[in-house]
């Protein structure tokens, strides 16, 4: 029954997160028989912190994505976000570190609503409006940081969002919350369903995903404590993984079980049925592209924290070609009204696993930016296919 559902689903034109998962296995056998140490508990753990602001980034494009529009600006979003609390917490200001965040969140969210309210309002193309903001938040970072300008973080809080880890012990306990959670929340709704009369999936299924995701957390914690220092025993999930953690749940929350969830899905799947079906599209736009804006500024955030400082060096427009390829390498569709926001930690990881691969053979930048092309048009190929053969079935 439950290969039936996955087969039926497969024909419909959803191949759901396989691609992703066949190619992060593929990827992973090669990186590792070409050399030994791809699948070290240390390298692995870097993985994540590695694609933590493409998977960010990704986050925001998947829902832009999903109303069929783009957001070019992204990356330069997240690049002023990181200036802003830079500046805020260093030297003479010397804010609180709290203070600094919360003014970058809010000036990522502000502009996001802004390029929202510019497309909605004027009726001007995402592309374009996102296009000149990608030129614009460019240039207001030079104006704040001067040309060749950097500016330290060296407040401990805003560095370990990207460089600290959280002791093994809490670690344990956040997994074994997450499962207990999953479960009952998986497990009442299949209940409720069947109160309700609705269609309800095998419950071999049921069962089958929260193994996995049983499955999946435990490794993630178990690999996580494993001493991967080298001078230095090093040992804890680091907390970027809670933060991505945190957003993932959020946005599954936001467009599985919320009716502007349902929304986005119906923009996306044709904007004209959704506006005569009585969906506010235009607030729904301008509030997708806020939360666009918000994900940049987290992602510029934890870009700073990572490398401790913000410099005119940022290259926004490779952070947001990186974003729309991770999003839809992760399975979300460029035709939108189809992605999920896991999409994002899926295809983030993804183009980690090519950099970091390629980064141990020791092969060039413009390597790794010829694969990532080959990947990301096999993606879209798959899912342009999967749609097609999907549109097919329909008819027969």
């Amino acid at each position: 029954m439950a290969f039936v559902e996955t087969f039926a689903g497969m024909r419909s034109g959803d191949m759901g997160m396989l691609p992703v998962l066949v190619g992060l296995v593929i990827l992973a056998v090669i990186f590792q028989a070409l050399n030994g140490n791809f699948l070290t508990p240390g390298n692995l753990v870097n993985l994540m912190v590695q694609g933590a602001v493409y998977m960010l980034l990704a986050m925001g494009m998947v829902f832009v994505l999903l109303i069929g529009e783009v957001d070019l600006s992204i990356g330069f979003i997240g690049g002023v976000a990181g200036v802003i609390v830079a500046t805020l917490i260093y030297g003479d200001a010397g804010n609180p570190w709290y203070t600094g965040i919360a003014c970058g969140l809010l000036a990522g969210t502000a502009i996001g609503i802004f390029h929202g309210l510019i497309i909605t309002i004027v009726r001007l193309p995402s592309f374009v409006v996102t296009l000149a903001g990608l030129l614009a938040w460019n240039g207001v970072m030079l104006i704040i940081l001067g040309n060749g300008g950097t500016v330290p973080i060296q407040d401990p809080v805003i560095v370990s969002l990207a460089n600290g880890v959280m002791p093994s012990t809490i670690g344990w306990i956040i997994a074994a919350c997450l499962i207990v959670l999953f479960a009952a929340d998986n497990l009442i709704a299949d209940r409720n369903r069947r109160r309700n009369g609705n269609a309800v999936r095998a419950p071999l299924m049921t069962y089958v995903r929260i193994g996995l995701v049983a499955a999946l957390a435990i490794a993630i914690v178990g690999l996580c404590s494993v001493n991967r220092g080298n001078f230095a025993p090093v040992t804890g999930v680091p907390w970027i993984v809670l933060i991505l953690l945190f957003f993932v749940i959020t946005w599954t929350v936001l467009l599985n079980r919320t009716a502007f969830g349902t929304y986005i899905y119906a923009i996306g799947g044709n904007a004209e049925a959704a506006r005569r079906a009585g969906i506010a599209v235009g607030r729904a736009r301008v509030l997708v592209f806020g939360i666009s804006g918000l994900m940049g500024a987290v992602a510029g955030i934890i870009y700073a924290s990572r490398l401790r400082s913000v410099s005119t060096n940022l290259d926004g427009g490779t952070l947001v070609l990186y974003s729309i390829a991770a999003a839809v390498i992760g399975g979300t569709s460029l035709f939108g009204g189809r992605g999920k926001a896991v999409h994002a930690i899926l295809g983030g990881l993804v183009i980690a696993m090519i950099d970091n691969g390629m980064g141990l053979l020791g092969l060039s930048a413009a390597t790794r930016y010829v694969v990532t092309g080959i990947v990301l048009l096999i993606a879209v190929s798959v899912d342009a296919l999967a749609r097609r053969g999907g549109a097919n079935a329909g008819l027969s």
